[in-house]
């Protein structure tokens, strides 16, 4: 029997009520409003102790007034039952410290690249950008450190017109995605689609340049 740990989908981990918690492109993702370094200096000590308690441990970035958290397990692709036990520990650690969190703040941008036949640009791109292979996706390139965006192929027919070729996806929480889009048409933007709605919605600026509303909302991951 294999030990490797098995994959939540989002609505397993949205069953287990992670207030503080949101589930963007298979990772949980959490910010916490510390309000002074040395506060947030303190809850990532508490944080450190206790993966490697558990030798799990999460991506922090710190920064004077916030402290953003990312948990996922890379031998499983995607959020397990360990991710959700350090969660919710790191949950207990933030109220211990007086410290809020902020889930409606999190998002994950991600860059989409209209092609008809990715197998022919993807090696440009990761060679351009110093990215790799998504292991996840053939369809996809990350950057190992977390710096860049993931860059991601999107199938389209082949033309010769000039067309928009990029795109961006931004994934926000659920309950975000309405007052986002709203904000969007109110600074002058346009709906283009919302067939797909809540999993995406097309947007379109003032000059037909296109962005997508996600969530997690339909997806497996």
């Amino acid at each position: 029997m294999s030990d490797k740990p098995q994959k939540l989908s989002p609505q397993d981990v949205e069953a287990e009520d992670l207030a503080d918690w949101r589930i963007l492109f298979s990772t949980l993702h959490a910010r916490f409003r510390t309000g002074d370094f040395a506060t947030g200096l303190r809850l990532v000590n508490r944080i450190g102790e206790e993966a490697e308690s558990m030798n799990h441990h999460p991506d922090l970035d710190l920064s004077y007034p916030l402290l953003n958290v990312r948990l996922m397990s890379h031998d499983a692709g995607g959020v397990t039952d360990r991710d959700i036990t350090l969660a919710r520990k790191i949950t207990q650690f933030a109220a211990d410290l007086g410290v809020t969190a902020d889930p409606a703040a999190v998002s994950v941008l991600e860059l989409a690249l209209d092609t008809w036949d990715h197998t022919a640009i993807k090696p440009f791109w990761k060679a351009v950008l110093a990215m790799s292979d998504s292991s996840a996706y053939d369809e996809e390139i990350v950057d190992p450190g977390g710096a860049l965006p993931t860059l991601w192929f999107q199938k389209t027919d082949e033309h010769d017109e000039p067309r928009q070729r990029f795109h961006l996806d931004i994934r926000v929480p659920p309950e975000v995605a309405e007052d986002r889009i709203a904000a969007a048409l109110a600074a002058g933007g346009t709906l283009v689609s919302e067939e797909h709605a809540p999993t995406f919605t097309v947007l379109a600026d003032a000059q037909g340049n296109k962005v997508c509303v996600c969530t997690c909302v339909g997806r497996s991951g």
